[in-house]
């Protein structure tokens, strides 16, 4: 049968590639499961319970959820089969974001996972009338219950109305309205349909080294278009969807589940990798000697190395890399990794230990993959996004812009018809990203609005520089500065538990990260680190000074994005001291 919509993944999976475990997730301890029959079932009673509650077609649904979990799942399968359009929204994300993006989209119903959550959407109700009620996914007292929707349709079922209702969806509705502000601006609605969604998982299907009865680990938030398709897509392969309790318990959760694949930012890729690297410095001497020789061998590591190569690859792998694979399930096919740029020392580490990362690109604005690297020959290059998957077309501008068409690309920005026609233009969409093709392999090479000229007329790519210096251990965060200065500079966040042990070597315990940044040794020890990897990038782009941070730059504290990229904006206003200090500004 044919999917052409979302919620046909329901009767295709049941009939073609039916799983005793179509989703799991940890309650009290225990893992819960769904088969596929099931999954259909309460989607289907959610259905009838929507129509029972009057929804209709185009009507939105917000979805809020602070861990990923199978009744977001059957709520989005819900809402699909008549007509709603689910409107995923980030817990982390603010109060005034909330009221704008509730009475943007005019929505009808929330539904919320937890007592915060509800609380937080309770208080923003009173500036929001068209929203009638909330529900909730966790039993909470005074509250309605997710559950009281199915048992509304299981008590009124109505299968030829909902058969009515999915047969006036056709695949270029509106299935969802994904609001996003990227680092700056007011949030926009993205308006994708199921066409947008159905079109790149089916496509993903066809590139996936995983498949039917295989298991994936699911972590990234479900509200992100990234995770969200992906999840299509193992329902529409045939894989076991996992969800994390949370991203303290993923190492535990990997260990118990052993998974086949899962997906990552690079920010949790680097900071597995710190941890691998921490766990090997902490062994006994010759343990420590031959992990680091390991580490070494790894670095060197690509896909046609001669034979001295291979023999030592085969000892390391027997010694370190084995036991890398072990702590990570021992079933790692792939990671898949998006969102922003991934270091290609981490890549080889990982290729090397023999849990490959493929690295793709992509916007929520085209649903959202546009390349991606892929297992076997060729496949795969450092430093690149991959190929550009079939039925999608990309073409550089004459600025080195990015475009892309195919039936990825959203149908616009809701109700901001004036954006749409700046960002779409001749069926093109302008990603905003930066890019050049390395023979077959997309590669992007800066964020065109993050691009900036010093005084002297010189564009300073950010992007490429961080990453740089992001390789070194002493460095967990950093941030590049200078537009209309003289020379570029940065804002660093110390890599505080390697700067420490580096400090307790030396019989200095700093009581606070203030004491520690403020410590000479230490501004010595990353200013070390900058000239040695200023000397591998062009003298316009070094960073001829810097300040550190005392404290790392988080979502909750409003610097990063869900998505763990920095909102540059509010770092620049948060810091602005350290900039006139930088640049001798009074």
């Amino acid at each position: 049968m044919n999917v052409t919509r979302t919620f046909d993944l329901l009767d295709y999976c049941d009939s073609t590639k039916p799983l005793k475990v179509a989703f799991s997730n940890k309650v009290n301890g225990k893992w819960t499961e769904y088969s596929s029959s099931d999954y259909k079932n309460i989607a289907t009673n959610l259905a009838y319970g929507f129509l029972k509650l009057g929804l209709q077609k185009e009507d939105k649904v917000v979805i809020i959820s602070s861990n990923n979990r199978p009744e977001w799942n059957f709520v989005d399968m819900g809402l699909s089969q008549v007509g709603a359009v689910s409107v995923p929204v980030y817990p982390t994300s603010s109060e005034e974001d909330y009221k704008f993006i509730f009475n943007d989209a005019e929505v009808k119903y929330a539904i919320v996972s937890d007592k915060e959550l509800y609380d937080k959407v309770k208080r923003v109700m009173p500036n929001v009338p068209t929203l009638k009620d909330i529900y909730t996914f966790n039993e909470i007292s005074g509250a309605k219950n997710w559950k009281e929707i199915e048992l509304l349709g299981t008590s009124n079922p109505n299968p030829s109305a909902l058969e009515q209702t999915k047969k006036s969806v056709n695949a270029d509705d509106l299935l969802t309205l994904i609001y996003t502000s990227g680092t700056t601006g007011t949030p926009k609605g993205v308006m994708l349909s199921h066409r947008n969604l159905v079109s790149n998982f089916i496509t993903g299907a066809s590139l996936t080294p995983f498949g039917y009865h295989d298991r994936a680990l699911s972590f990234l938030p479900i509200c992100h278009v990234f995770e969200r398709m992906l999840v299509y897509m193992y329902q529409y392969v045939g894989v076991s969807v996992y969800y994390a309790e949370s991203i303290d318990t993923i190492g535990d959760n990997i260990r118990e589940v052993k998974p086949h694949t899962f997906t990552a930012v690079p920010r949790l890729i680097e900071k597995v990798y710190d941890k691998i690297v921490a766990g090997g410095n902490a062994k006994s001497p010759l343990l420590k000697i031959i992990f680091n020789w390991a580490l070494k061998i790894a670095a060197n590591f690509d896909f046609d190395k001669g034979v001295l190569y291979k023999i030592q690859h085969s000892i390391a792998d027997k010694l370190v890399y084995g036991k890398i694979r072990e702590n990570l399930g021992g079933n790692v096919v792939c990671i898949v990794s998006g969102s922003a740029a991934l270091q290609p020392r981490l890549q080889k580490f990982f290729w090397a230990a023999g849990i490959p990362i493929l690295e793709g690109y992509g916007l929520t604005e085209t649903s959202p993959v546009i390349a991606v690297n892929l297992l076997g020959k060729g496949k795969t290059k450092f430093g690149t996004v991959g190929e550009v998957i079939t039925d999608v077309e990309v073409k550089i501008a004459e600025d080195g812009e990015i475009l892309v068409k195919g039936p990825n690309v959203m149908k616009g920005y809701y109700k901001r018809s004036d954006l749409t026609e700046q960002n779409i233009i001749n069926g093109w969409f302008h990603t905003g990203d930066i890019g050049t093709f390395d023979g077959k392999m997309l590669k992007i090479t800066d964020r065109k609005k993050e691009m900036f000229k010093t005084s002297g007329g010189k564009y300073v790519c950010p992007q490429p520089i961080e990453n740089k210096f992001k390789e070194s251990p002493y460095i967990e965060q950093v941030m590049v500065i200078g537009e209309n200065q003289k020379h570029a500079a940065a804002y660093i966040v110390p890599a505080f538990a390697e700067v420490k042990k580096w400090l307790k070597e030396q019989s200095v315990e700093p009581k606070s990260n203030k004491e520690l940044i403020e410590n000479k040794s230490v501004i010595k020890l990353i200013q070390d680190e900058i000239n040695k990897f200023n000397q591998s990038i062009g003298k316009v782009e070094q960073i001829k000074k810097f300040e550190l941070i005392d404290h790392e730059w988080t979502t909750e504290g409003g610097e990063l994005t869900p998505t763990l990229k920095p909102k540059r904006k509010i770092i620049m206003e948060k810091h602005k001291n350290l900039f006139n200090k930088i640049y001798g500004i009074n």
